[in-house]
């Protein structure tokens, strides 16, 4: 799809599979825009087509119409900006991806807390003149490193979150997993739930939601006594790795949470390697690398670059 920004403007050239359809198909069946947002275009006059107001319900747009909807404008700055140094993986008008540091959390779990990667991330937003709130896509637990994205206005995060819940998102990790695991390819498929006896801990429950994690192991490392293998999530529960990893009695090195061993003081051996989705605006499949930093204790360049391959 042909888009453009314009301003505070997003011009976009209707595609041939739109043609015929009403200005709001395309805005709540195409682009699944909230009902709150398609208030305020429209009480605001923030769409046009062919650079006129029309009528949602009757104008039917055709192919190479002109439409432009008021994506850009300023909004007012949510969270208390941090300087961080972010390592931006990728960004156009519409998305960043962020390769999150291990040991930061994602959000500010309460009003008091401003060291957290959406501080971060809005602090290089008004450094680089985008006046908006960072919104999260997904997050990654405090000692997860690795890709996440977020969307930089309303209706980005809008149709995101709706790619995700869909599973149209696709996260690879890879982790250091304690022993030798076999087989070296598998599905693990267990529902998790929480742990009545821990406040944070999950477990594997009958009673807990369905949960699907795929492995496959790429190299075993005998003075580690340690298999590194990548991992694929068909759902999002809440230390979904972690547990499915610790269920098969293989914990992740330093996840002294289910059952890994300590490493001189590091937390679990989990990175977000590679984000995987197709670009809401353009319909183009982006492909996002998190490189580990050099000084990384548990990964090195070359395990996230063989996931080219696979």
């Amino acid at each position: 799809m042909k888009t453009k920004r314009i301003g505070e403007w997003l011009e976009v050239t209707i595609p041939e599979k739109w043609n015929g359809y009403t200005i709001e198909r395309v805005m709540k069946k195409e682009w699944f825009v909230p009902r709150k947002l398609v208030h305020e275009f429209r009480s605001n006059k923030e769409l046009t087509l062919n650079n006129e107001t029309a009528n949602w319900k009757d104008t039917r747009v055709q192919a190479n119409d002109l439409l432009r909807i008021r994506l850009f404008k300023p909004r007012q700055l949510e969270v208390t900006p941090v300087y961080m140094d972010i390592d931006v993986v990728y960004e156009d008008d519409h998305l960043l991806v962020v390769n999150k540091p291990a040991g930061l959390f994602t959000h500010p779990n309460t009003p008091d807390d401003h060291h957290t990667l959406v501080n971060g991330v809005a602090f290089y937003f008004q450094m680089n003149g985008i006046e908006a709130t960072p919104k999260y896509v997904h997050r990654l637990d405090k000692d997860t490193s690795g890709a996440i994205l977020f969307a930089k206005h309303d209706l980005a995060i809008a149709m995101l979150g709706k790619e995700l819940q869909d599973r149209n998102i696709k996260r690879t990790y890879i982790a250091w997993a304690h022993g030798r695991l076999k087989p070296k390819k598998a599905t693990i498929d267990q529902p998790i739930g929480k742990d009545r006896h821990h406040p944070v801990r999950r477990r594997v429950s009958p009673n807990g939601q369905p949960a699907i994690t795929t492995y496959e192991v790429l190299e075993y490392d005998k003075a580690r006594k340690a298999s590194l293998v990548t991992l694929n999530l068909q759902s999002g529960r809440t230390h979904q790795i972690r547990v499915h990893m610790s269920y098969l009695g293989h914990p992740l090195l330093g996840d002294e949470l289910y059952g890994g061993e300590e490493k001189n003081g590091l937390s679990q051996a989990l990175h977000a390697a590679r984000l995987t989705f197709i670009h809401p605006f353009t319909e183009k499949e982006v492909r996002c690398l998190a490189i580990p930093p050099e000084d990384s204790p548990f990964f090195k360049k070359e395990h996230v670059e063989a996931l080219e391959n696979l």
